[in-house]
């Protein structure tokens, strides 16, 4: 059979078909843009300090509650873990060195937030390590999503797994909304992951699929990648106005419910259906799109070869031949470093200096910049060399960091940010990438376990972030070598750029030497 994209030259670039396509696909990936990094609001710990004990005149006052954030130091105790303990007639605690744990709970300020799951639960001090905790299961529901959805794609097809996905993140959104303990959240928060990846990557493939070769770059980055972005910048909106993390993940799972009538619009990927055999499946699709762009079609388009019998790929077919097993072994280190870094910056918003939502706002923000210069330069230089580019500024930046001096945080700040532009950058291009490396046999098989790879990064992000309770700078040294590793790698991957999709295994490029 002749290459797809020549096959299917007659339907234009961009007709209403392709353009129908791109808008819809990238309006699925919004969820997935904030979903991810709900968290930093949802979780967020609000200042607090131990609840006087029931003993006290003080107890449920409102003197406690209006006032006890400025006056918690000179009367309650030494730290947010600790009080001093009740004397008799006492007025002030202030100068006695005996101390006692929070035996009555915490007072948490409401004026960033009404309610986290940390202070509904009360998650601080001993009780601390079950934030990132949650925040890990998240990544663990992503990580079994990636590796899950990639067979079940290249089995059952991409419109079913993307729609079911789907669904079970905006499902799952709303019931863990009504969240009664942290452990039924935490649980909540897996298939949440689980949903919002698969449901990510399913739609990037079925996209790039249908597209030509130059509309697929621009569905990747301007569509697929800002659409993601623009659900990113949509989340501090949203919690700025919605104080309340229950609330917050009703909002949060609307726009999923909105996408599902789009069912009967979207097709399945004709690329897939061809490799399956259902060769008059995939006319009808390419006839429709033929009739929405208002251009003629031939009445035989794919010609069937009755001496080919479908095959049946698994993920062993990823290191059956040198040159796939190659892309697959750099491709797992690459998106693991990428991913890892990409959301180890995201996720620190809230711990940077100033406005929480100004910050993620910011943060977002470039990403949808990133977004757009990426498109505009990627077809300027070898795939590879702007790979290694985008990661190798970020680890220089972020290895600046230990040189700025303790009392200046803003430039630690801008510093944060600046590298954030070279990991985002190179997030959104491995995208683009690794969908021109892999063959449409393996493809969603081949993002699943790279994915699967990042999400091992993503998972071992938060507890990098947490170490900064020990070292400030030492989650963005680590972050700053990984990056600069990630860099030497990718220069061993073959160039991509203005080649066309490989179908076949035995059609994968060989790395450079």
């Amino acid at each position: 059979m002749r290459d797809f994209d020549e096959i299917t030259s007659f339907l234009g670039d961009y007709g209403l078909f392709q353009i129908l396509i791109i808008v819809l696909l990238s309006f699925s990936a919004m969820p997935a843009g904030y979903m991810g990094v709900i968290v930093v609001f949802v979780s967020d710990t609000p200042e607090h300090y131990c609840r006087s004990s029931i003993n006290s005149t003080r107890y449920g006052t409102d003197w406690e509650q209006e006032n006890g954030f400025q006056e918690r130091g000179s009367w309650m105790g030494p730290g947010s873990c600790s009080r001093y303990k009740l004397r008799e007639n006492w007025t002030t605690a202030a100068g006695f060195n005996d101390t006692e744990q929070c035996l009555d709970g915490w007072v948490f300020s409401t004026d960033r937030y009404t309610a986290t799951i940390v202070s509904e639960w009360d998650l601080v001090c001993d009780n601390a390590w079950k934030v990132p905790f949650s925040t890990s299961l998240f990544f663990v529901g992503v990580l079994i999503g990636s590796f899950a959805s990639g067979h079940l794609s290249d089995r059952f097809g991409r419109k079913p797994v993307l729609f079911f996905t789907m669904v079970l993140q905006t499902v799952t959104a709303l019931i863990q909304a009504t969240s009664v303990t942290w452990v039924m959240f935490s649980i909540l928060n897996c298939l949440r992951g689980l949903g919002q990846i698969s449901s990510l990557i399913a739609s990037l493939i079925l996209g790039s699929e249908m597209l030509s070769q130059s509309v697929r770059v621009t569905y990747i980055l301007l569509g697929h990648s800002l659409g993601f972005g623009i659900g990113y910048a949509l989340l501090p909106l949203f919690a700025y106005f919605i104080r309340g993390w229950r609330m917050l993940l009703v909002a949060a799972a609307i726009p999923g419910f909105l996408f599902i009538p789009t069912w009967c619009l979207i097709p399945e990927s004709p690329r897939w259906l061809l490799q399956k055999g259902r060769v008059e499946e995939a006319e009808l699709v390419i006839h429709k799109a033929a009739q929405w762009n208002r251009v003629p079609a031939p009445e035989v388009i794919f010609r069937q070869n009755k001496d080919e019998e479908e095959q049946t790929y698994t993920y062993m077919d990823l290191i059956r031949t040198h040159n796939i097993r190659n892309i697959t072994i750099f491709g797992v280190f690459i998106w693991m470093s990428v991913t890892m870094v990409y959301y180890g910056l995201s996720l620190n918003s809230s711990n940077l200096n100033g406005n929480v939502y100004l910050n993620c706002f910011i943060s977002a923000a470039i990403d949808i910049v990133v977004y757009v210069a990426t498109w505009l330069l990627i077809n300027r230089a070898p795939r590879p060399t702007f790979l290694f580019s985008t990661l190798m500024f970020c680890g220089i930046m972020l290895l600046v960091i230990q040189l700025v001096p303790e009392d200046m945080p803003v430039m630690f700040q801008v510093l944060a940010l600046v590298g954030k532009i070279g990991v985002s950058a190179a997030y959104c291009f491995i995208y683009v990438f690794f969908t021109e490396l892999m063959p449409t046999v393996v493809r969603n098989m081949g993002l699943g376990i790279c994915s699967t790879a990042a999400r091992i990064g993503a998972i071992i992000s938060p507890y990098l972030l947490y170490m900064s309770v020990y070292s400030r700078i030492l989650p963005y040294i680590i972050f700053g070598t990984v990056s600069i590793m990630a860099a030497v790698v990718s220069m061993l991957l073959p160039d991509t750029r203005n080649s066309k999709l490989p179908d076949l295994i035995t059609q994968t490029k060989h790395i450079r030497r």
